[in-house]
């Protein structure tokens, strides 16, 4: 959320004392959080620079200004000082509620106490005071305040689990490592007591990797150790287990999280865009017009003052109330859509853009937290030859509880023939294997601990259930052994060299752990080789992805027929396969394997080409289906979005895999839609060849990695946007925050279409600053992404809402609302214009003082404001046809055709009523004025009641109360009206005549329009 700074030659490699900040060589940033636009020196100055750099203000102000100056002078100063004071002054009050809302929320963010050791032990010092070289003590569920090198932790193997959704949008927990060190000393104290410093890398945007090293210069000969990512605890991240002590080395503006977040615009929706342009037409229109009156004087006199002269009389043909009804629209939008109990919790954040709702073309979307719950529920087990789902655990129990030789509760026990001993055999050793083959750790809460620190099981041999919980760097891995435990295999303990299971007897298994080779999306598989306690039997277990397992199990006929199928369910399927090893060929392995691992050239291609020697004809024992929920009604969301032809791509930073089974179970690829995986490219030339082999393909999904996604761009941007905006759904997975917002700012220069995004969490703040249009959903992740959009929702299933009814609404009725209140200036300059070349084209007003203020205010700003009330189509026709939302990113209801029409409608009528007036009441010359206002405002209020398409009963309110106003006020302007005559028969019924003529034709073309060629929404609304 913070600004992001751009990695210059500023940002140095530095030496860190522990404890010590005092020692720090440089002048390091402030760790405090800022999301503030100004100061309070700045904002005024940066209000009035925003509202005036938009042609429509500064024109007031020049006209307004114009007015100091006697020769130029036309009417009263509050006639235009006290419109532009009052669109200022609202505009400040808005701005300034904002602005102390974000102080506040800083505010919040930056008071968060932490415990800080000094000699003199713990004191508590708050985020935004803590300094480089700090030693700092962070609590479980606590977020990490600065950037980190993790020291110490309460865990017993020197090890912790972090969140780091915030940060990279994954949700596996990560592990992380302390210096060794700081972790053997004895007490916590000592970290005082030793010599000791950190060198640091100079701040970098890659928050995968780290380099640095630890010394240790109180001992002889001094320790030095090499730190790496798995040492660092990166700011934003939240600490899953255990109590963490670090020293502090980057803060502030210098931390990974806020290297990679964007720098936040001031958004400015395309209707005001479109507007700002109509109004520049209509002052070259004015000009134009004033010229023509200076002409037809002949150019005469003080020619140039008098085309000054002009140009102000005919400065309303711009209204300034055009701006304050827009803004006052606009916050009663906002108000609309945060009261509205169909979507519950949704919150306006900026209420400048909510027509932007409806406009929207490309929906960029996060995957986890967004699209799905992650929460990790286990669905099929495949053994070949039967298939178990979760309606059938019960059966798998009472093979484990069989083939454990206990006896089944009458919960379990089965009521067909006796089962036969094989399967159960079967059973039971793919269960063994899901239980064992994993880097699971079972987590004890300490019931006597402090701050939720926790103990490990050693601690407490009871191994009870109530208090266990699973910490793993993948929730599949943890839905796995959950599962295991369901069916009575359940995982107990477990450290660095061993673990143990429960059997449902009781009986606890234990196994050394010899070796284990991580996943990595090179291999996407992983192995553990482990010992048997009871029988010293060794045994390696794998389990991964399907395409790479395929090769290494022994031949079968079932295995990628039900990966298929499982895959069309949604489910992200894991293969598991064992090798039974002799103690000599494991000896021999171990050998070549630690050989392997101390080689200096090419020593990854050695340790993988020893463990691929394991990996040959090893026994298929089952396929495993997981499924990560989704959100709530996301696939018929996704379907609405897609039906009203919002293009919708899915930005994640998760692994491929997941993020097309995703995809897939989302619906956002549909079943028979083909999907096109890019290849992963390094090269122009290898690009070049992908992009050309995507190129052939027609109406596919495209999934692409963020690593080659940048070389795509490097050297092919123009095509790649060309092609992937061609495609009915986009996945880009692997993707870092800054990418995700270049994503967004790509489509926004390649394409004229405007962009939302949609997120929920830290990792997605710089793609959703960076759209038109930025949606935050506050859910398990935070509320980072909520606090930092434009519109806040609680699921995402509200989308759907929010853009079809409200991002509808709010741009018909703005539109109609802008071109309304231009009509309403236009109409008055035809009279002007009218009026002055009858008068020998003088520069004298027609209305002056309080009829021109009393016209933009009390006489029609009530009816024309009630338009924010009119909706054409009902929320439920709107939400049952999508398709009609497709119409509204054409522009049409705001266009320079519809401006035109507006035009012509306002040159008629304005002319009908001067004309008409003049000619009509020749006898009574002297009240012009008083007719031709009265028949002006009775136009304005009908004209108002034609453009509305569903009535409100406020509206009918709104129409009474002005008409009652204006005859009311007659009593009191005796300086422009004669009461004695605007009482007689003759008055009343001539200006209703002209009234009549001015306003019949339009209703007639309407009824006329609406028969015979009606608009979509009118045919569904009958």
């Amino acid at each position: 959320i913070i600004q992001s700074v751009t990695v210059t030659g500023e940002l140095k490699a530095r030496t860190v004392w522990l404890g010590c900040p005092e020692k720090c060589e440089e002048k390091y940033p402030k760790n405090a959080i800022k999301n503030q636009k100004y100061n309070i020196f700045t904002f005024v100055p940066g209000v009035l620079y925003q509202q005036f750099k938009f042609f429509l203000n500064l024109y007031f102000l020049v006209v307004a200004c114009s007015q100091f100056v006697p020769s130029l002078k036309i009417g009263y100063l509050y006639t235009y000082w006290a419109p532009l004071g009052f669109v200022l002054a609202v505009t400040m009050v808005r701005e300034a509620v904002d602005e102390v809302r974000r102080y506040q929320r800083d505010k919040e963010m930056n008071s968060q106490l932490y415990s800080k050791l000094t000699v003199r032990g713990k004191i508590q010092v708050k985020s935004s005071d803590i300094q480089v070289g700090d030693l700092i003590i962070v609590e479980k569920n606590q977020r990490i305040p600065a950037d980190m090198i993790f020291l110490r932790t309460s865990e017993k193997n020197g090890a912790c689990f972090i969140r780091t959704d915030q940060l990279d949008g994954e949700t596996d927990w990560k592990l992380k490592v302390a210096v060794g060190c700081t972790q053997r000393l004895p007490a916590l104290g000592d970290l005082f007591s030793i010599s000791a410093y950190v060198y640091a890398q100079r701040p970098q945007l890659d928050i995968h990797s780290f380099e640095g090293n630890f010394t240790r210069e109180d001992t002889d000969p001094q320790i030095h150790e090499s730190l790496s990512i798995e040492n660092t605890l990166w700011a934003s991240t939240v600490v899953a287990s255990g109590t963490v002590i670090g020293v502090v080395i980057y803060t502030g503006k210098e931390t990974r999280s806020v290297l990679n977040t964007s720098f936040a615009k001031n958004k400015v929706g395309l209707l005001d865009l479109e507007l700002n342009r109509l109004t520049k037409a209509l002052f070259l229109a004015q000009v134009v017009l004033s010229v023509v009156m200076v002409a037809l004087q002949g150019f005469v006199g003080p020619w140039f003052r008098n085309l000054f002269r002009f140009v102000v009389l005919f400065s309303y043909i711009i209204p300034i109330s055009l701006r304050v009804n827009l803004d006052m629209g606009k916050s009663a939008y906002g108000w609309m859509i945060m009261k509205d109990e169909n979507i519950p919790g949704t919150v306006v954040r900026t209420s400048t853009i909510p027509e932007e709702l409806g406009r929207l073309v490309y929906l960029l979307t996060d995957k986890t937290g967004t699209l799905t719950q992650n929460e990790m529920i286990f669905k099929r087990l495949h053994l070949g030859t039967v298939s178990y789902g979760t309606d059938t655990m019960d059966e798998i129990q009472s093979h484990i509880i069989h083939t454990n030789g206990a006896t089944p509760s009458r919960k379990t026990q089965t009521s067909g023939p006796k089962v036969r001993k094989s399967v159960s055999s079967r059973i039971h050793e793919a269960v063994k294997a899901i239980a064992l083959c994993h880097n699971v750790t079972p987590v004890y809460e300490s019931h006597g601990g402090v701050n939720g620190e926790t103990e490990s099981a050693e601690a407490d041999q009871d191994f009870s259930d109530d208090n266990r919980t699973y910490q793993a760097s993948s929730p599949d891995e943890v839905a796995l052994v959950r599962w295991t435990e369901s069916v009575g295999l359940t995982l107990v303990n477990r450290d660095l060299t061993s673990l143990q299971l429960k059997t449902p007897s009781g009986q606890i298994l234990s196994f050394y752990i010899l070796q284990i080779f991580p996943f990595t999306s090179e291999s996407k598989r992983m192995g553990i080789i482990v010992r048997e306690e009871s029988t010293g039997d060794i045994t390696f277990y794998m389990k991964g992805a399907d395409v790479a397992m395929a090769s290494i199990v022994q031949y079968n006929d079932w295995l990628e027929e039900e990966c298929g199928n499982m895959a069309r369910e949604g489910l992200r399927t894991l293969v598991v396969a064992k090798k039974s090893l002799s103690e000599e060929q494991y000896q021999d392995f171990e050998n070549r394997y630690n050989q392997a691992k101390l080689s200096i050239h090419d020593r990854g291609l050695k340790v993988a080409a020893v463990v691929e020697s394991l990996e040959r004809e090893m026994e298929l024992l089952c396929l495993t289906g997981v499924e990560d929920q989704l959100q709530a009604d996301v696939r018929p969301t996704l379907e609405l979005l897609r039906n009203a032809g919002i293009k919708i791509w899915m930005l994640t930073g998760d692994k491929l895999e997941t993020a097309t089974c995703i995809a897939k179970s989302s619906h956002l690829v549909s079943r028979n839609q083909h999907i096109h995986v890019f290849k992963p490219v390094s090269n122009r030339g290898e690009a070049h060849l992908e992009l050309n082999a995507f190129r052939r393909k027609h109406d596919c999904a495209l999934v692409i990695s963020g690593d080659s996604l940048e070389v795509c761009l490097r050297y092919y941007e123009h095509e790649f946007v060309e092609l992937a905006c061609q495609c009915p759904a986009v996945v880009c997975c692997r993707c870092s925050p800054t990418q995700k917002a270049q994503i967004v700012r790509l489509l926004q220069q390649h394409t004229a279409n405007r962009t939302c995004a949609i997120g929920d969490g830290g990792n997605d703040v710089s793609m959703i600053q960076a759209a038109d249009c930025g949606i935050g959903i506050e859910g398990k992740e935070g509320k980072q992404a909520s606090l930092a959009a434009d519109f806040s929702i609680t699921q995402f299933k509200h989308i759907g809402r929010l853009l079809m009814v409200h991002g509808r609404n709010s741009y018909k009725r703005s539109a109609a609302l802008g071109q309304f209140v231009m009509h309403r200036g236009m109409i008055i300059s035809t009279m002007q214009a009218v009026f002055s070349s009858i008068f020998y084209f003088a520069s004298v007003p027609l209305y002056q003082g309080f009829l021109m203020v009393g016209y933009a205010t009390i006489y029609t700003m009530f009816p024309v404001f009630s338009l924010v009330l009119d909706q054409d189509v009902k929320p439920e026709m709107a939400l049952l046809y999508p398709e009609l939302y497709k119409d509204l990113t054409k522009g049409r209801s705001l266009s320079f055709k519809t401006f035109l029409i507006w035009v012509l409608i306002s040159v008629y009528q304005g002319g009908i009523l001067m004309y008409g007036a003049l000619v009509l009441f020749e006898s009574e010359f002297v009240h012009v004025v008083a007719i031709s206002f009265t028949a002006l405002i009775l136009t304005e209020l009908l004209m108002v009641a034609l453009t509305i398409r569903t009535w409100h009963w406020l509206m009918v309110v709104a129409e009474f109360f002005s008409l009652g106003c204006y005859l009311a006020s007659l009593a009191f302007l005796n300086e422009y009206f004669d009461l004695s005559f605007i009482t007689t028969w003759p008055f009343l019924w001539k200006v209703s005549a002209i009234t009549l003529v001015s306003c019949l034709p339009l209703y007639i073309i309407k009824y006329l329009k609406r028969k015979f060629s009606p608009p979509s929404y009118s045919k569904l609304s009958s």
